[in-house]
């Protein structure tokens, strides 16, 4: 028989304990893919949100502020951004379109951006993917919302619905603009980005929901506007939170971005999206690395404890291994006999970890994609993965010699002997 079939009778023979092993393998590099994967993934995420953007531009502030604010809509804006400003810079020969942003209003804890319609033409996400919209229409009148599709999913809208926006972002706002209700206008495709838990709507509906307001902070007593009123007026904004910028050339980013950091007339701050990422990713780089290295601890330790069954069996085994010699098996097959048993308890590990891995992905994709925005796509194992898995192999072959050694050693008088 050979080496390899009577390996797996041995190992069917003690097939608990060879379960169990195989399964604290398994889980130890389930752990370490999945965060090596979610790591991966959630980089890219982060990175595909924006695609195409040469510059943000806003008040000025920290470059990874900026970036979180106004394309994540992670926390706040320091301060907003002249409406004199941006067309100054708007109007630049060098500048081939812009998307305004509005932010500072909710819905139901999803996020109000105001925009104009240059969104649905310049904006683009993993790639050159543009916003779609599903079902509906982008906003033509002046109380329009598109909706994204998480939005859309959680709380049941449908085209044509009313919505009541409110001031702030908290979940639980303290003021309702109740009596310029927005009408659902169009559902937007799944984006796997901030967009999918975002209503947008116009420039112009940002103003007409404060038009009765004192500088957009507070309702003024006895001064009521219309809905109707309001679409009668000529609704420009006075700020916007930030934008984004498209250049005619890449080669005049540089002069651009200078340009704007030195800009006279207020403070404002131009970033590259993609050195703002940089960054963010310095700054959460040893969170990282230390989880990664928890993950390689965890699975150092089931092979440790692979190497403990496989040693504590060994001393069982012992009269075994002498029969096995006294029937002819020699010195080299007994050592080839354990090595190729600890190969199969983490190779068949590595192949269940993986299972469990892609299982989990199955399950957990739409539900992170749904809270946190990431998408975690079900796809083939990178190269780094392959490499970890060989590293894993190969670091299980080397603990693997030491039991191999010692049957390797053993006498056949030694195994025949009774003790007492």
């Amino acid at each position: 028989m050979s080496i390899l079939g009577l390996t797996i009778k041995s190992i069917l023979n003690r097939r608990l304990t060879a379960t169990l092993t195989v399964l604290s393998i398994a889980i130890s590099v389930l752990l370490l893919l999945g965060v090596e994967r979610i790591r991966v993934e959630a980089r890219q995420s982060f990175t595909n949100t924006l695609s195409g953007t040469d510059l943000i531009v806003g008040a000025r502030t920290g470059d990874i502020n900026l970036l979180l604010s106004s394309v994540f809509h992670i926390g706040n804006a320091s301060s907003n951004v002249s409406w004199e400003s941006y067309e100054e810079i708007r109007n630049h020969p060098a500048v081939a379109w812009t998307i305004p942003v509005s932010l500072g209003d909710s819905h139901r804890g999803h996020r109000v951006m105001g925009t104009s319609s240059d969104l649905f033409r310049h904006f683009r996400y993993r790639g050159d993917s543009p916003l779609v919209v599903a079902d509906g229409q982008p906003f033509s009148d002046l109380f329009d919302a598109v909706i994204g599709a998480e939005v859309a999913r959680k709380l049941g809208y449908t085209v044509g619905q009313d919505i009541v926006l409110s001031h702030g972002v908290d979940a639980v706002a303290m003021h309702h603009h109740e009596d310029k209700p927005f009408r659902v206008s169009g559902i937007l495709s799944p984006t796997g980005t901030p967009i999918d838990k975002t209503i947008l709507v116009s420039l112009a509906g940002i103003e007409a929901m404060h038009i009765d307001w004192h500088n957009s902070s507070a309702p003024v007593p006895g001064l009521e506007t219309s809905a109707e009123e309001a679409r009668e007026m000529a609704l420009q904004p006075t700020s916007v939170t930030a934008f984004y910028m498209g250049l005619t050339s890449r080669m005049a980013t540089f002069r651009v971005q200078r340009l704007i950091n030195e800009y006279g007339d207020e403070a404002l701050l131009a970033i590259l999206p993609g050195v703002a990422l940089q960054n963010l990713w310095q700054l959460v780089g040893a969170g990282e690395k230390a989880l990664l290295f928890v993950s390689g601890l965890v699975l150092l330790a089931g092979l440790v404890g692979m190497l403990t069954t496989v040693l504590t069996s060994l001393n069982e085994r012992r009269r075994e291994i002498a029969i096995l010699r006294s029937i002819g098996a020699k010195p080299v097959h007994t050592f080839l006999l354990l090595l190729s048993e600890t190969l199969i308890y983490t190779v068949a590990g590595c192949a269940l970890g993986i299972g469990l891995l892609y299982g989990g992905l199955l399950v957990a994709q739409p539900l992170v994609q749904a809270q946190l925005g990431i998408y975690l796509p079900i796809s083939l194992p990178a190269f780094k993965e392959v490499m970890m898995l060989a590293g894993i192999i190969l670091l299980s072959a080397t603990l693997g010699l030491l039991p191999a050694w010692r049957a390797y050693k053993h006498s056949l008088a030694d195994g025949l002997t009774v003790r007492v």
